[in-house]
């Protein structure tokens, strides 16, 4: 059985297909990425926190501001995005807004006293959760893994940014 072009003239490969099916990187990443958010979230739940919101809280230094636009950037979302979340956590007294000290129009986040004990909440989850998934991982390959997962991350994030 011969193979035929697609609308796009370029002729299916078998061996492409077969690279996009269980055994692919993306589909690797996407379920890591599902399994970790769904296990993420639930332990998010133990402390009133929703996804997302932790890695807000851990991208705030105690005692040092940071602008809105400065956490977009870190966190790979839009401003809007990380406005919307500066609201809710805001109702929960977790962080503060404040104008920038020498340019008004830039709004600048502090975390509260509330936030920075929250903040110390999340990264012992977190940490918990590392020390969990290391276990699973033989030690002399640990740093690799953790090398890939770094480029993978690093490129991604670079391709999203240029897009946006």
């Amino acid at each position: 059985m011969s193979q035929t072009p697609s609308s796009s003239g370029a002729v299916p490969n078998s061996s492409a297909s077969a690279q996009a099916g269980e055994g692919s990187m993306v589909q690797h990443l996407l379920s890591i990425s599902k399994s970790t958010r769904a296990f993420l979230s639930l332990l998010l739940m133990e402390i009133d926190l929703h996804p997302g919101q932790d890695q807000l809280l851990a991208r705030v230094e105690p005692g040092v501001p940071i602008s809105v636009s400065a956490l977009a950037d870190q966190l790979s979302v839009r401003p809007s995005t990380v406005s919307k979340m500066l609201d809710r956590l805001m109702e929960k007294n977790l962080v503060e807004r404040t104008a920038h000290s020498h340019d008004a129009r830039r709004t600048m986040v502090m975390l509260t006293p509330a936030g920075e004990a929250l903040r110390g909440r999340v990264n012992a989850l977190w940490e918990k959760l590392e020390a969990d998934l290391a276990s699973a991982v033989a030690p002399e390959r640990r740093e690799d893994l953790q090398e890939a997962l770094r480029e993978a991350d690093e490129l991604l994030s670079a391709k999203l940014r240029r897009l946006r």
